[in-house]
């Protein structure tokens, strides 16, 4: 496999959770945010959209969506900015996301580059795909992008359905033992139950 950058979309309100500032909530002593860091250690660069905590312990590029607040896409565009030109590959993922392994990107990263696909993403026990854990060729997520600004006239607010309309995505099914990769955490019941998978 060659190189590939990762973009970590890690705002989003929180409502359910109180507002909470989701991605420095901690999974088995580390924040959400530092654990997708570590399954993207490979990737080159690795963009975080969002606040970044002043105590992260790994090295990233930051950037916000303009505006602030204007949802997933308009965050992912903001990421992909920032993403050289020469860089074929780009793991597009939420923040909140503790379980997540290199293991798990590698399987997305073999099927985007085998797939006659434009990316891969997982696909979960109920049919459902998970978009913000996947791997994009980086070239048709930017015209992806393209073609819905064309559509609407701006990213503000589109949803990532919306964005993925444009794509050909191959499905992936999680056959590891254990918790699958995409498990977010929306709850502080998902947390907890994050935790207990963890230990």
């Amino acid at each position: 496999m060659g190189g590939y950058a990762a973009v970590v979309l890690a705002g989003g309100a929180a409502r359910r959770m109180g507002g909470a500032d989701k991605p420095t909530l901690t999974v088995a002593g580390q924040s959400m945010l530092t654990r997708v860091l570590a399954a993207v250690h490979d990737a080159d660069p690795r963009i975080v959209v969002g606040r970044v905590p002043p105590d992260l312990p790994v090295q990233v590029h930051s950037t916000r969506e303009d505006p602030p607040g204007s949802g997933p896409v308009a965050a992912t565009a903001a990421g992909l900015a920032l993403v050289p030109d020469d860089v074929s590959y780009t793991a597009l993922l939420a923040a909140d996301l503790p379980l997540l392994t290199g293991e798990a990107i590698d399987v997305l990263r073999l099927t985007a580059e085998s797939a006659p696909m434009q990316g891969a993403v997982y696909r979960d026990a109920e049919g459902r795909r998970q978009m913000l854990c996947g791997v994009w060729r980086t070239a048709a997520l930017r015209q992806a992008i393209d073609h819905l600004i064309e559509e609407r006239g701006r990213l503000d607010g589109a949803s990532v359905r919306e964005l993925m309309n444009h794509m050909r995505v191959a499905e992936v099914s999680w056959r590891r033992p254990g918790p699958p990769p995409w498990f977010d955490c929306d709850t502080d019941d998902d947390l907890r139950t994050a935790e207990e998978w963890a230990r």
